[in-house]
């Protein structure tokens, strides 16, 4: 006799932490991994949306929003379209940057380590950021770098888009030779 197993409850696809920034209060990282939209506000803080195109059918499941083409992203920064261009994510820790050009700065998130990256502002490092793709952000801002509240909104949304640090390069090449051999 055949019997129905009920299926294991799933992990909720929508994922919100609300983080107290230790210079701006409250922040709220909504992550929805199945449709790929990364969400954060707070009252100190502009609303930053980071949404995956939905014609996207190749999901990147190492990355929280599911891509790392800058064309099939969208990020919307206190109302207005500001450009995205992630790194392709490959052999060395600055391949998985992420550029975003906002306000006459370019802002960037860049591994630096095996679990964290940091935020610059123009080359200038602001801030030490660590999330491993679940929507919870923790950050570290650098003291006398004068945060401003913008750059908290594009720290934590691209830091819950695309998950913090990167393996060394030797660490990285075993693993793509793993993938290679390894049949799939």
């Amino acid at each position: 006799m055949e019997h129905d197993t009920p299926a294991a409850p799933a992990a909720p696809a929508v994922r919100v932490k609300v983080v107290e920034d230790d210079l701006f209060g409250p922040v709220t990282v909504s992550l929805d991994l199945g449709a790929g939209v990364v969400v954060v506000h707070g009252d100190a803080v502009p609303r930053v949306e980071l949404r995956r195109d939905a014609a996207v059918s190749a999901i990147d499941e190492h990355v929280p929003v599911g891509t790392r083409d800058g064309a099939s992203l969208t990020l919307v920064v206190d109302g207005s379209a500001v450009p995205i261009r992630p790194g392709k994510g490959r052999l060395t820790r600055h391949s998985f940057r992420v550029d975003v050009p906002y306000a006459e700065v370019v802002y960037r998130l860049v591994p630096d380590s095996l679990a964290g990256s940091r935020l610059l502002r123009g080359g200038e490092p602001i801030g030490e950021f660590t999330s491993d793709g679940d929507g919870a952000v923790l950050v570290e801002w650098r003291d006398g770098v004068g945060v401003r509240a913008v750059e908290v909104g594009l720290g934590y949304a691209l830091a819950a888009a695309f998950g913090t640090g990167a393996g060394p390069m030797w660490l990285l090449v075993l693993e793509a030779l793993g993938d290679l051999i390894t049949p799939g």
